[in-house]
């Protein structure tokens, strides 16, 4: 979910309704678009102020936040690990069916990251 628009803008989009300009006309004027100019002008008809809605997403939290022990184990018992090998060991240990990215995610959240540097220098490298 995106960042909800600045409250400046949201008081200018106020102000501008109150002095009667339509909501798309106020949409070209403050560079949003006509779907949240209409969308501010239809809160502001049914609640009278234009405040952000709770961002509803959770953070840190995550159906592997459990397993986050278990991975960074592994990780650390073989660096080389690879997503699907780590996907087949949340499976098979925990019964747990678990996307890439989301270890991906869990793995960041850690702080573990493999860079392959080794292997792109070696790229570069005259072999022969």
């Amino acid at each position: 979910m995106p960042a909800p628009l600045s409250s400046d803008i949201r008081h200018r989009f106020h102000a501008l309704h109150q002095e009667g300009h339509s909501a798309r006309e106020i949409g070209r004027r403050l560079l949003i678009s006509a779907a949240t100019a209409v969308r501010f002008a239809k809160q502001l008809r049914r609640t009278g102020g234009l405040t952000a809605a709770r961002n509803s997403r959770r953070r840190g939290h995550g159906r592997l936040v459990p397993y986050e022990g278990f991975s960074k184990e592994l990780v650390e018992q073989d660096p080389d690990i690879t997503l699907k090998e780590l996907q087949a060991a949340l499976l098979e240990a925990h019964g747990v069916h678990a996307s890439l990215s989301g270890i991906d995610v869990v793995l960041r959240r850690l702080g573990l990251t493999y860079k392959k540097r080794a292997l792109s220098q070696m790229k570069g490298a005259n072999l022969m």
